[in-house]
């Protein structure tokens, strides 16, 4: 457990028949930025939830800052700074206000407690705003404080579910730069959750896909793009889906391709080389009677490597939103208590 700031082992959370996550199994390097990418409802939000001692787990067990979740729960939490999805600043109070109540609740006092929030305020570059009411504040001005907040007591690890979610493309890119100070400056692990492709790419060092609760793939996004084999080619067809599937196979069979996906009318394949497997597709499309409406090819992204593993795409987003309700419920239900 020493070189490990988070460890997980066959992590289970259930609701009823619903299994939210399954047997999910990681271990989070300190000083690390690792990201657990998939839609909603994949299970990521009920991880975190177990790993900050807000919900315990079905089955399996977790280790945070090296304190057992379900045995040491306040010694995980001393340990720990949370940003939740959802923004839990007091709107009515203003942000210096809302540091100081944090500030409270984690034992600081005093000149400590006043050093600690200009610090906070300073680094969110919110010191002018500080007796602003916070419901005067932008999306980007509530999630700064949200995390400056999460950092006050110097937590070891730092967990941010979903920290960009609604933010513009420059909010979005801000924040970016503050978790890399994080890390740089700070040395604090940190265990993000995103279903942006290119927040996961940019900043985490490891990624785990995560899809219907179980873990799909995990790696540097480097190994994880490089574990297609080389380029991806897109056929955008139109025919019946057991001949595409046929032609699909086939293409597979004669080696031309390493692997292949189906979405809808377009058939991902996995190739060594683009260019060399162009000419031997047609000649297959041509021998199968398939009609070829588009090709094109790209060099393996994120995006390609999720519809490799979980067989669609990440923006279908096909979560249970009345499952999504009941899980949220019941982490707040637990918070409250």
């Amino acid at each position: 457990m020493d070189e490990s700031a988070i460890s997980a082992r066959n992590l289970v959370k259930k609701f009823g028949d619903l299994i939210a996550v399954n047997r999910v199994s990681f271990d989070v390097k300190k000083g690390e930025i690792f990201g657990f990418l998939g839609p909603n409802g994949a299970g990521k939000t009920t991880t975190i939830n177990i790993l900050v001692t807000v919900m315990k787990p079905t089955g399996g067990e977790a280790f945070v800052a090296g304190h057992n979740v379900i045995k040491e729960p306040i010694k995980v939490r001393e340990k720990i700074g949370v940003v939740f999805q959802d923004n839990t600043a007091d709107r009515y109070l203003t942000g210096w206000e809302n540091l100081y109540i944090h500030g409270l609740i984690y034992g600081l006092k005093g000149d400590e407690l006043k050093m600690r929030i200009e610090d906070a305020l300073e680094f969110a570059e919110l010191t002018k705003f500080k007796s602003v009411p916070v419901k005067n504040y932008s999306g980007g001005m509530m999630r700064r404080l949200e995390i400056a907040r999460a950092l006050m007591h110097s937590p070891e690890v730092l967990f941010l579910d979903e920290p960009t979610i609604g933010l513009d493309p420059q909010t979005r890119a801000r924040i970016w730069e503050y978790i890399r100070m994080l890390r740089k400056e700070e040395n604090v692990t940190i265990f993000m959750t995103t279903h942006y492709m290119d927040e996961a790419e940019k900043l985490c060092d490891k990624v785990a896909i995560i899809d219907h609760g179980k873990i799909m793939a995990m790696g540097s996004p480097e190994d994880l793009k490089n574990s297609l084999g080389g380029d991806m080619l897109y056929v955008k067809v139109n025919n019946p889906m057991d001949e595409i599937k046929e032609f699909a196979e086939e293409i597979v069979r004669e080696r031309i391709a390493l692997s292949y996906r189906l979405v809808g009318d377009m058939v991902a394949f996995s190739v060594r080389y683009a260019s060399k497997a162009i000419p031997p597709v047609f000649e297959l499309a041509n021998t199968f009677d398939i009609k070829v409406e588009e090709i094109k090819y790209t060099q393996p992204s994120l995006g390609d490597v999720f519809l490799h593993y979980t067989g669609r795409e990440l923006r279908d987003e096909e979560g249970n939103w009345k499952d999504l309700i009941r899980m949220r419920r019941a982490a707040r239900a637990r918070m409250r208590r």
